[in-house]
């Protein structure tokens, strides 16, 4: 089991994140040839899991007709007592397959509710990948001057995952604005040497009034972070298709 129903991980204070930044950034010094987490690029760095940089490469795309389940997940998927299907799937690289999931009655391109899975079959430095996505959320804040947003780092008791769970703002040219609550869970494994890393994501979109929609959403901000830490990964078998041709 991951953590009891009744635990949570203990949230780090904003020293102890600052030094957790102060440790990665001097580690990632002698780490320029390990293989780094490129999976925020779609989230932008995209998950997403949209109209946001981060997830947008992976979610503003049009739905595929047929969709490939790449990961041979079980479904649907079963999360806070809700089920979420399969409508999207990208063989990004050789290693590097995403999946997302909706609500039966949601619409994908303006989801309420979405979840994202990434799955690297390679090795991914977790402390790497959780920084890359802080600091991916502090420069989009900067560059929108977004008084809403908020970005924080979760560790497990037993250091083998990590959270970072970040607000966010978007009003878009055209539509209405929308807060945007993510959570990132981010996992190692490492089964008889293979190694491999995945990313679980939760997303939930409030369209309306800016401060009404980031209070509301900040509100159930305990309650996503149980639901994500307890609920349990869904088992990956993966077997990798084709590359999908990139966008030209």
């Amino acid at each position: 089991m991951f953590l009891q129903r009744s635990s949570r991980f203990p949230q780090k204070s904003p020293s102890k994140i600052n030094q957790i930044n102060e440790n990665l950034n001097s580690k990632s010094k002698v780490m320029k040839n390990k293989i780094l987490l490129s999976a925020f690029c779609i989230f932008a760095l995209s998950s997403s899991f949209h109209s946001q940089e981060t997830k947008n490469d992976e979610v503003s795309v049009s739905a595929p007709v047929e969709i490939i389940d790449r990961l041979n997940i079980p479904g649907p998927l079963k999360f806070n007592e809700s089920e979420y299907f399969l409508a999207w799937s990208k063989q990004n690289s050789a290693t590097w397959a995403q999946q997302q999931y909706i609500l039966r009655d949601d619409d994908f391109k303006n989801y309420k509710e979405l979840i994202n899975i990434s799955y690297f079959d390679k090795e991914i430095d977790m402390e790497m990948a959780a920084k890359q996505k802080v600091d991916y959320v502090e420069k989009l804040k900067e560059k929108n001057q977004d008084k809403y947003a908020f970005v924080g780092v979760t560790e497990s008791p037993d250091g083998k995952e990590m959270i970072v769970d970040y607000l966010i703002t978007v009003s878009p040219k055209e539509g209405e604005s929308y807060a945007e609550y993510n959570i990132d869970r981010f996992k190692s494994f490492d089964a008889n040497g293979k190694k491999s890393f995945l990313i679980f994501s939760y997303s939930k979109r409030l369209a309306g009034d800016l401060k009404y929609a980031s209070r509301s959403l900040s509100k159930e901000r305990s309650k996503l972070m149980e639901a994500v830490i307890t609920t349990a990964v869904p088992p990956v078998t993966y077997k990798p298709t084709a590359v999908d041709p990139k966008k030209k």
